[in-house]
């Protein structure tokens, strides 16, 4: 049963996916409610699907590739929600929705790789990973990381429109675009949200390792990794709020933190090992 919730889930997404392409090329405003609400339709799905699978496990489904991947689009589409009601940016969805499908999409891909292995069947934890700590670390990081997912495929939208305005080319695309001051202010604020949550997804897994391993930090793979990406937020906020760093190169130190994070989580685990890889 969990596993047809999650393929339902997906195909939901996929289809909101199109619906937010299908707005964007015609802008309609039918088209962006349809989507929107196949994406809400989706959500609730994958609740679901969390749910059940968390209730079979005994545990937060987050203890393998195949669900972390899963419960890390769950947390995308809830930050979208979150900023979309602010915001109310509907091409968010078009960038926002399409991470979702990849991320749910990515353990397929990833098992076909002969070196690599990845399981859907429940499994029970390891001792280490036998804490309360496994839910509360995971959710804030997980949450922490769709903010900046939120930020990355604001960064994308500000990048596009500050290049139309410059070359004065004011095509259709650019009337279903927000102003830029909008995505500057969406970037900032999914930004900071991202690294306060981050920041406490770093103390929460340090204070678990100390009662796992009998260390607060080992440097380990992830946990260096982390660390890397931690900064490249921190020196964007704080370049931000000290000398005014905001637009274009704001945008592109944003990128480069999302592809950071996408490296932490997935290069990571299946590159370079460590205390935190998984399959």
């Amino acid at each position: 049963m969990d596993i047809a919730l999650h393929k339902a889930a997906l195909f939901l997404y996929a289809l909101g996916t199109v619906g937010f392409f299908l707005y964007l090329g015609h802008q309609r405003e039918f088209l962006a409610r349809g989507a929107f609400w196949l994406t809400a339709a989706g959500f609730a799905v994958q609740s679901l699907f969390l749910v059940v699978r968390g209730v079979m496990a005994g545990h937060h489904p987050v203890s393998n590739l195949f669900e972390s991947l899963t419960f890390f689009a769950w947390t995308v589409v809830l930050a979208y929600f979150v900023l979309q009601y602010r915001f109310r940016i509907r091409v968010l969805g078009a960038l926002v929705i399409p991470l979702a499908v990849i991320l749910m999409a990515l353990p397929v891909a990833i098992g076909r790789v002969p070196r690599f292995q990845v399981d859907t069947e429940i499994a029970p934890l390891i001792p280490a990973l036998q804490s309360n700590w496994l839910g509360i670390h995971t959710t804030l990081a997980f949450l922490g990381y769709a903010f900046f997912a939120i930020a990355f495929a604001g960064s994308i939208l500000y990048l596009v429109q500050e290049r139309q305005l410059k070359k004065k080319n004011l095509g259709s695309l650019f009337h279903r675009l927000p102003s830029l001051d909008v995505l500057d202010r969406l970037l900032y604020r999914s930004l900071t949200v991202g690294f306060i949550l981050m920041t406490f997804g770093i103390i929460t897994g340090a204070v678990w390792a100390a009662s796992a391993w009998g260390s607060y930090w080992s440097w380990d793979p992830k946990e260096t990794w982390s660390l890397i990406t931690w900064f490249i937020y921190a020196a964007l906020l704080h370049t931000r709020m000290t000398i005014g760093w905001r637009g274009r190169k704001a945008a592109w130190l944003s990128i480069i933190g999302f592809a950071a994070i996408m490296f932490t989580f997935l290069g990571v685990n299946l590159i370079l090992g460590g205390l935190h890889s998984y399959n």
